[in-house]
């Protein structure tokens, strides 16, 4: 569980985030939507101390991870997957070099340790041949794939998803979006993601919270959310509707 209390973050004098409460759920896909602009990038930075908030705090489970030193977040940071939007592998390293990343910097297990880690986390994802392929060979749902492995190699508690499926095709986005669901499902992680995709929204969002200009306007369920008397929500769900059939004619 990871828990925002009455977090105000400002930039500039520009007050970005007002007063947010919000608890995000163990073995859940939480979602955060909004427009551009809206507040969601920053709150999730916040979330994941990239950013200071200005006052309020950020809980993981029962540790005030906001009143934490740089070195004091270390153990926690350890337990932390991050998957970035343009997925933000080194050109430079193969897939496995990738993958393996994270167990070099964090760990000192052995060469045949890390091996076997890693070649379990492609498995996971399905990308059992993929160890020798540099990123320039990898399709963009691939990229997305070996971003997911690296993200869990780590076997991770927290997961935080920036945008997973910039840049997809829907049927790719949807292999992504189930991929995400079922490993928070299978390791019982405390998955965040940070979509405007409405196909994520209403395929996996298990929990989902609007931000809107700074505040939390809405939350509950994608069960919730077709019938939820708000009108700027409403807005939001028909504008990201219509884009989205806009994007489908085109091709």
């Amino acid at each position: 569980m990871i828990r925002a209390e009455h977090i105000v973050k400002a930039f500039d004098g520009r007050t970005v985030l007002d007063d947010i409460s919000v608890e995000f759920e163990t073995g859940r896909t939480n979602l955060i939507i909004g427009r551009s602009g809206s507040g969601k990038t920053v709150l999730l930075k916040t979330l994941v101390g990239l950013h200071e908030p200005d006052s309020g705090r950020v809980c993981y489970d029962r540790t005030d991870f906001t009143s934490l030193g740089f070195g004091e977040r270390k153990a926690i940071r350890k337990e932390i997957g991050m998957i970035f939007q343009g997925g933000a592998l080194l050109d430079s390293s193969t897939v496995e070099e990738n993958v393996r990343l994270p167990l070099d910097l964090f760990t000192e297990q052995s060469e045949a340790e890390k091996r076997e880690r890693v070649d379990f986390c492609l498995q996971r994802v399905r990308l059992e041949r993929a160890n020798r392929l540099y990123p320039a060979e990898l399709s963009g749902g691939m990229i997305k794939r070996v971003a997911i492995a690296r993200a869990i190699v780590m076997n991770p508690r927290y997961l935080f998803c920036d945008e997973p499926n910039s840049g997809l095709d829907p049927q790719t986005s949807i292999v992504i979006d189930n991929l995400i669901h079922e490993i928070t499902h299978e390791y019982g992680i405390t998955t965040i993601i940070n979509t405007h995709d409405m196909n994520s929204v209403m395929e996996i969002g298990e929990k989902i919270v609007y931000i809107h200009e700074g505040h939390k306007w809405w939350e509950g369920t994608r069960e919730e959310i077709l019938h939820a008397d708000n009108a700027e929500l409403n807005a939001f769900v028909f504008a990201s509707a219509m884009a989205k059939h806009a994007k489908q004619a085109v091709r």
